[in-house]
């Protein structure tokens, strides 16, 4: 299968079905692919650019971040 089979394929979900799929396979992508640091900063303008266009204010984020545990890192 193609990468824009694959898209294709995940665009076509219904909604509950994207949040699922997103919960569900990000982490182990997002595993994997953290492995190249720099990709860490490919990433970080993506997913701000998502929470700006959710309407959310980022200094709305803050307080949530604080208060969710971090898990030890490498």
């Amino acid at each position: 299968m193609t990468q824009q089979e694959i898209t294709d394929a995940v665009m076509a979900l219904s909604l509950e079905e994207k949040q699922a799929f997103i919960l569900n396979t990000l982490p182990g992508l997002a595993k994997e692919a953290m492995e190249d640091k720099t990709f860490l900063m490919q990433l970080l303008p993506v997913f701000l650019g998502i929470v700006q266009e959710s309407g959310l204010d980022l200094a709305q984020l803050m307080p949530l971040l604080g208060s969710m545990p971090i898990s030890g890192s490498k």
